[in-house]
């Protein structure tokens, strides 16, 4: 399973069972730090989750930005909580490929603003997916 932390919404993806290719599930929106780990609890138990890759969102030339320090307390929060391998990974350009996706789709600005965050995760786990599948992880 796969998270794209932001400050409003946190979009979720998940695998296929062979651990072949990714598939955006929801962008869950965010209330408040008890109830967004909860709910991320219940994700990981009914998807049966093994294993939950964080998106690391990180400033263009890599240095940790505001963002990377929001993402990483939420990560330690989660690590906390649930009893599986957490991986955090590179995030960039995640959700500006996902926003071309569904433009290249169609898609009105309000579909979009509903999808990309689920879309972003997806990305992003298909990138860790196809490294873990080659060696790399």
């Amino acid at each position: 399973m796969c998270l794209d932390i932001g400050d409003k919404r946190i979009g979720v993806a998940v695998s296929d069972p062979f651990n072949s290719y990714s598939l955006p599930v929801e962008t869950y929106h965010r209330k408040n730090l008890k109830t967004d780990l909860s709910k991320i609890a219940e994700y990981v138990k009914e998807k049966g989750a093994t294993a939950l890759v964080c998106g690391l969102p990180v400033n263009f030339d890599g240095t940790p930005s505001i963002q990377t320090q929001k993402a990483e307390f939420f990560i330690e929060k989660l690590k906390e909580l649930l009893k599986v391998e957490i991986y955090t990974v590179d995030e960039r350009c995640s959700t500006c490929e996902a926003e071309e996706v569904l433009i290249e789709q169609g898609k009105s600005r309000e579909e979009r603003k509903q999808m990309v965050d689920s879309l972003a995760a997806a990305t992003i786990l298909q990138g860790f997916l196809n490294d873990k599948n080659k060696g790399k992880i």
